[in-house]
């Protein structure tokens, strides 16, 4: 894999936008990565930066948008369809999310965030076969998370499987006993 060579101008501007953010001037480093984007139109270092910018900021619909854009491009990451997705959860373009967070899986199935993310969103969707086929792909990723053992109890009890969310709370206890102390309420499962 060979390093892709940027001109001097593209180094500066970097190290300016860099330098903005150290200095916690992240609105005059955005207005960096825009004049990048003029001289390097399709700079995905640029389009990722402002588009995680934009995040920290709160403008998630202009997180989005950027992160379409890097998406349409050859050297789409696993990552960036992940964010994409996490976006779209969270303003509510939930099937749009459910593509992206597919979307990322396929280009890593080990991407633990992306299964975790698809069953939130299956589980909005109401499709519990789904979200409990991807909770459990998290939980086999990330076994101490105790975030998958959660909603897939919660699934269970949804889908009126109290014995399956007594197996996890009895799980999550060993590890994550807040967890555990905290589903026992919400379900009513004494165990």
């Amino acid at each position: 894999m060979s390093v892709k060579k940027h001109p001097l101008a593209w180094y500066i501007l970097k190290w300016r936008a860099s330098a903005l953010i150290v200095f916690g001037l992240k609105n005059q480093a955005m207005e960096v990565f825009e004049e990048m984007l003029q001289q390097f139109p399709h700079d995905t270092y640029a389009i990722s930066s402002l588009a995680y910018m934009k995040t920290q900021l709160g403008d998630k619909e202009g997180a989005i948008a950027d992160y379409k854009r890097l998406v349409l491009g050859p050297d789409v990451t696993a990552a960036t369809w992940y964010n994409l997705g996490f976006l779209q959860e969270e303003v509510g373009q939930i099937q749009d999310a459910e593509h992206s967070f597919r979307q990322a899986i396929k280009l890593n199935e080990k991407l633990d965030q992306a299964w975790y993310g698809l069953g939130l969103v299956l589980i909005q969707l109401q499709r519990f076969d789904e979200a409990i086929k991807a909770l459990k792909k998290n939980t086999q990723l990330q076994p101490m998370s105790p975030y998958a053992w959660y909603q897939l109890a919660r699934v269970y009890v949804e889908r009126n499987q109290p014995d399956e969310a007594t197996k996890i709370i009895l799980h999550l206890k060993e590890f994550e006993p807040k967890f555990a102390k905290q589903l026992e309420r919400e379900t009513g499962l004494a165990v």
